[in-house]
């Protein structure tokens, strides 16, 4: 059986090197919508943050496979959540500041959702929940970081990226290190494998 396509509804960088690495041969078409009138109205109807990450990663997919029948279209998208509130990627260097203030001595989650979309309609889904610690990192390093690292992390929720300097922020994770990077990847590879679009 010939393996279907597989799309990639996302820009990410760090997504398609994952998929790169398992040898998950894929192309990638990123998805445009407007993610922050998106999240202000299901923030607004008091939707929780799971609901949150899960609706945009389909409606990314959606849009994709609307375009392209016969493919499977994964949609990913990742949020974090500070107590109750939702930080985005910092628009900024002081906004980047701001949230890595606020985060730090204290605890946070990151939500990873992922959805496959065939013809226009979902046939598989998961959210991966990862939760971190961040240390009390001194005023003058949380500066300092955003200083060197802004090209990278204004791309990034909460200001950083654990797989270049922002490990040093964290004191503890405790979950899956792909839902960090924002794809849960063993569960999308065993999907993929069951399905046969994989050899196992």
């Amino acid at each position: 059986m010939a393996q279907q396509p597989l799309i990639l509804a996302s820009g990410s960088s760090i997504r398609t090197q994952l998929l790169r690495q398992a040898n998950v041969a894929h192309e990638i078409s990123v998805a445009r919508i407007d993610e922050e009138m998106i999240k202000a109205a299901l923030m607004a109807d008091s939707a929780p943050p799971r609901d949150i990450a899960d609706t945009l990663a389909e409606m990314k997919a959606r849009k994709i496979s609307d375009k392209n029948p016969g493919a499977l279209v994964l949609g990913c998208d990742q949020v974090l959540d500070h107590r109750g509130s939702l930080l985005s990627k910092p628009k900024t260097p002081e906004d980047a500041i701001a949230q890595l203030t606020a985060l730090r001595g204290d605890r946070h989650s990151l939500l990873s959702a992922a959805v496959i979309v065939e013809d226009g309609k979902p046939i598989w889904r998961h959210i991966g929940q990862v939760r971190l610690r961040m240390r009390d990192a001194s005023d003058a390093y949380i500066a300092d970081y955003v200083a060197r690292n802004w090209d990278s992390i204004q791309h990034a929720v909460g200001a950083y990226k654990l797989e270049e300097e922002g490990v040093r922020l964290f004191s503890s994770i405790e979950g899956d290190y792909f839902n960090v990077l924002g794809l849960p990847l063993l569960e999308l590879l065993n999907y993929l494998t069951l399905r046969g679009d994989l050899t196992a």
